[in-house]
């Protein structure tokens, strides 16, 4: 079993800036890639960052806020946002791979996933 906590969600203001972070435990053997994704009302999980081993990926909708980290050895990775605007309102999710997904923003290769933390930005 393996277990995926995230936390830092809340409220924020258009402008503000909010940090993610997300924890992995039980029988992970060795999370080799760690994502995060988020899902609005009405529209489809979209893809938002993830470390595929150690290679940052992000999504062009967030690039230049967003920024992706983690640490290998304490199985955690966090999400940086600045800059925030209202339409990054949603549940985020983090997600853990046990391989290698390819390409890194595929949902269905990741095999275990958090509850989601709600994000909502107001303007």
């Amino acid at each position: 079993q393996v277990a995926v906590v995230e936390s830092g969600g809340g409220l924020a203001q258009a402008g503000d800036s909010l940090s993610l972070s997300c924890a992995a435990s039980g029988h992970t053997f060795k999370s080799l890639s760690m994502a995060w994704f988020r899902q609005a009302p009405g529209k489809e999980r979209e893809f938002i960052a993830a470390m595929r081993g150690s290679l940052p990926y992000r999504a062009d909708s967030v690039k230049g806020r967003f920024s992706i980290s983690r640490d290998i050895g304490k199985n955690t990775v966090a999400l940086q946002m600045n800059s925030l605007k209202a339409e990054d309102t949603a549940v985020y999710y983090c997600a853990v791979s046990l391989g290698y997904p390819n390409p890194p923003g595929d949902p269905s290769q990741y095999d275990y996933w958090g509850q989601g933390t709600q994000v909502t930005v107001s303007s």
